[in-house]
């Protein structure tokens, strides 16, 4: 089984070719260099999460970060960070942020994406999904099938060491009660207390390992896997079925837009659920790029993509079903 460590950091690959001037040259037009430096928008960035409330959208990035958009995506302004590497970010009920950085650290922002603040994280050793809890608090999970959350913004820590040498990847609340943790080798863990306690379910088969998950209630979800895999549960993930994934694309993240399933994924795909069947959503323009986040935008026939290369983009959906 392929071992995937903060599964969604890619390496940024990119090469400064140099200038060789001389007295008998004339020197380069720097006016493209001045003008990239201006741009909130670097082809260095590498989105790597997304999220969005009703005021802001917020992009995590490989490069030390964060990307927020007060204007559905027509712009954007940049926050530097430090030294980070934000792998998912979640909105609360309160519409503040919460985000997990590869550097085992948590950060939390306010309504409007502005001050960002951290706190260190000692388990999950690696974290690798966030979600809020209803009631506010914040929940990570990660590496040694690990879960922590904390009810007082990091001060202190509840953790769940499940005793496994395996990592939970997909983290979700789906209401003050129920909660759910999907995994490698299939694990499944589930909470009935709001997270108070956390037990094991039945495996999904074939030593799954989920990139992405999404549940619509307490019964019905879904999860995709490595080449496109794709499952459907009806009963809480007591039992899995296939569904046909005609993208044939592995989707990297599952988010629900104006009630349907969406999926954002390899060679730069959008799928959409339609029946039993995950279809590619067209838009104009695509990109061959690996994208690695996307979000629904509250109140708009729209979602937001992103990926490498400094890769942000607004899709339409109003005209595509």
């Amino acid at each position: 089984m392929r071992r995937i460590f903060a599964a969604r950091q890619w390496p940024l690959g990119l090469a400064m070719t140099g200038l060789l001037l001389s007295a008998c040259t004339q020197a380069p037009d720097m006016s493209g260099i001045a003008s990239e430096r201006e741009r909130p928008l670097k082809r260095y960035d590498i989105s790597q999460a997304i999220a969005a409330n009703d005021k802001v959208i917020v992009v995590g990035t490989q490069s030390g970060v964060v990307l927020v958009s007060t204007d559905k995506g027509a712009t954007w302004r940049r926050q530097a960070l430090g030294q980070t590497s934000l792998i998912d970010i979640a909105v609360c009920t309160d519409q503040t942020f919460v985000a997990i950085d590869h550097y085992h650290k948590l950060w939390s922002a306010d309504a409007e994406g502005k001050v960002w603040q951290s706190v260190k994280l000692e388990q999950p050793r690696t974290p690798l999904a966030v979600a809020c809890s209803p009631q506010g608090g914040w929940w990570v999970a990660g590496t040694n099938a690990v879960i922590a959350g904390t009810a007082d913004q990091g001060k202190t820590w509840q953790v769940t060491d499940l005793g496994e040498d395996t990592q939970i990847t997909t983290l979700q609340f789906i209401d003050d009660k129920r909660a759910v943790a999907l995994g490698e080798f299939g694990i499944t863990v589930t909470s009935d207390d709001g997270g108070a306690t956390w037990k094991k379910g039945p495996k999904i088969p074939g030593d799954f390992y989920p990139y992405a998950a999404l549940f619509r209630d307490g019964r019905e979800g879904w999860v995709s896997g490595i080449a496109g895999q794709m499952l459907h549960t009806r009963d809480g993930g007591q039992t899995w079925q296939k569904q046909v994934n005609a993208t044939q694309a592995a989707l990297n993240r599952l988010f629900m837009h104006d009630g349907v399933p969406y999926g954002v994924g390899s060679g730069g795909i959008v799928a959409r659920l339609e029946g039993d069947s995950w279809r590619n959503v067209p838009y104009p323009d695509p990109l061959p790029m690996f994208l690695g986040g996307g979000a629904s935008l509250p109140g708009q026939a729209a979602i937001v993509i992103g990926g490498p290369g400094g890769l942000l983009r607004t899709v339409g959906t109003a005209n595509n079903k």
